[in-house]
């Protein structure tokens, strides 16, 4: 165990390091210089009177929102004798599983390349080049030949790895408190009741405004709304990511949302960020990828054919691709279970030397994995800023609905957690689904995996990921599972069959989350 006073020590000592190879480091020194040419700037108060300017300059807010970015994505640290794979993930069956996972991804994707004949890489002929550049804009038009070609993996296959994940320190029955755990997952790992939930989810509770709620007994809601957004414009002027956070809990109005998600995620669009990504870009042209066929498959099996997403298919194909070759992603890796595959230079296999990651940012795309940018498509039309907050999302929340972690966001807590909340407090109808062959998390796997993009309409989603931000937490998933559950339970407890239950199931988008919410957390009796 880690004493508070070091523990505070060490994550002060690796902010101020991340923060010194950030351009956020060199803008306060550029700033700090400027200041000593301004006349109120004395020679013997001259470290209070920077800290001044720098406070009423803005540049202060700016920079304690780096550092609460930092310390909202970032893991707190561990004992400095633990080993480096701990931070990664600190159970050992678990790395052991995601490791035999990835070799599998691997495998599929390399057998497609050997059967295709199609290297993982190459260099795009200058009339190629050219061509995609003129496109850029409009690559929804192209319809390439992509029979040969299929996901990697999909969401049912994921699940089948995570219901054979077992602690190998627990044999033949010997979990006491876990016996009696009916689901899928057959993994000891702690997750919140309802009455830690209703405290976690406070803002959620039936006597608080919310938007998202059409009548409230409380307080009528055009009241509420109006009053909120007044708070919201506050919370913008001031610049200030933590009290956007705690904001943002309480839903965000559709008009300031796109600017109070940016304050949350610390992203300003600064001109190098244009530039950077223009450079992806760059790269995109100049090379070819076996994983832009996998990225157009996706795109053309999910979004392209959603009610809702379909025109934005040339803004996923720019976004998706760029983040295909950012290997700033990698970063996210110190504190992911996953590890970013490797590739070798033609003949050098095995020669570390000639290692390289593949894709460049380490994340093989799967089936529905367009569908974490596509509502964002609703919010930003700028594309190097819609890539920003995608890159942001991913890296903070979206990752760990695709890798095998104990983690309390990570998709084995959350599929435990739905599990649990279901035959806790609908005993009846998880045993009835059991029976008939009709397990609830098959049904529910899909939904969590992509954030329930594409299930639900847009402005719930929205309203969703709203909280998904408040909280810094994607528990909320799980929950918003079993109160969809819940809300349908009468019609489920009828049906004999799976394929039956999925059809009960089958359409979300007339669903209300906000309310389905706060009866499933706040009107269930515990």
């Amino acid at each position: 165990m880690l004493e508070p006073d070091r523990g505070l020590s060490l994550t002060i000592a690796r902010v101020v390091q991340r923060l010194q190879g950030s351009s956020l480091h060199s803008q306060l020194e550029r700033q700090a210089r400027v200041s000593l040419h301004k006349p109120e700037i004395k020679l013997e108060s001259l470290k209070e009177d920077i800290k001044d300017f720098l406070k009423t300059s803005g540049w202060e807010k700016k920079l304690q929102n780096a550092v609460y970015s930092e310390l909202s994505v970032f893991p707190s640290p561990c004992h400095p004798a633990a080993p480096p794979e701990h931070i990664k993930e600190p159970l050992a069956y678990m790395r052991k599983a995601q490791g035999s996972w990835e070799k599998r991804i691997l495998k599929s994707l390399n057998s497609m390349c050997t059967e295709l004949n199609i290297p993982l890489a190459q260099k795009r002929p200058a009339n190629e080049q050219k061509e995609l550049l003129n496109k850029w804009n409009e690559m929804g038009t192209d319809e390439p030949d992509l029979s040969l070609f299929r996901p990697v993996y999909a969401p049912k296959d994921f699940l089948e790895v995570l219901m054979n994940l077992r602690n190998p320190n627990y044999e033949n029955g010997e979990q006491p408190s876990f016996r009696n755990h009916l689901g899928l997952i057959q993994v000891p790992l702690k997750v919140k009741d309802i009455p830690e939930l209703k405290e976690e989810f406070s803002e959620l509770g039936l006597n608080i405004g919310q938007l998202g709620i059409d009548d409230s007994a409380q307080v009528p809601p055009e009241f509420f709304e109006n009053e909120h957004v007044c708070v919201g414009q506050k919370v913008l002027a001031e610049q200030d990511s933590a009290a956007a956070q705690q904001y943002v809990r309480q839903g965000c109005p559709t008009a300031l949302r796109a600017d109070l998600w940016a304050l949350i995620l610390n992203i300003s669009n600064q001109p190098e960020d244009i530039l950077y990504y223009e450079q992806l870009k760059s790269n995109v042209i100049q090379h070819d990828l076996l994983v832009d066929n996998l990225i157009y498959k996706d795109v053309k099996l999910t979004a392209s054919n959603d009610d809702y997403y379909f025109v934005f298919e040339d803004y996923l194909y720019q976004v998706l691709l760029c983040f295909s070759r950012d290997t700033s992603v990698l970063e996210h890796f110190t504190y992911s279970s996953a590890t970013p595959p490797k590739s070798y230079i033609q003949g050098k296999l095995g020669m570390e030397e000639y290692a390289v990651f593949y894709p460049p940012n380490g994340v093989i795309p799967f089936h529905g994995f367009s569908m974490y940018v596509a509502p964002l498509c609703f919010l930003y039309h700028e594309p190097s800023k819609l890539y920003q907050i995608f890159r942001e999302m991913y890296v903070r929340f979206f990752f760990r609905l695709h890798s095998i972690s104990s983690h309390p966001s990570g998709i084995v807590s959350l599929c435990l957690l739905f599990e649990t909340l279901l035959q806790t407090h609908l005993p009846q109808l998880f045993y009835h689904l059991r029976e008939i062959g009709a397990q609830p998390l098959r049904i529910s796997f899909k939904w969590m995996v992509r954030a329930f993009s594409g299930y639900l309409a847009t402005d719930q989603l929205l309203l969703l990921w709203d909280r998904i931000l408040g909280y810094n937490s994607l528990e909320i998933l799980a929950v918003l599972a079993a109160a969809v559950f819940a809300f349908r339970a009468v019609n489920l407890m009828e049906v004999t069959s799976l394929a039956a239950a999925e059809a009960v199931l089958a359409d979300l988008s007339t669903l209300k989350v906000m309310p389905l919410l706060q009866i499933f957390l706040f009107a269930t009796v515990t």
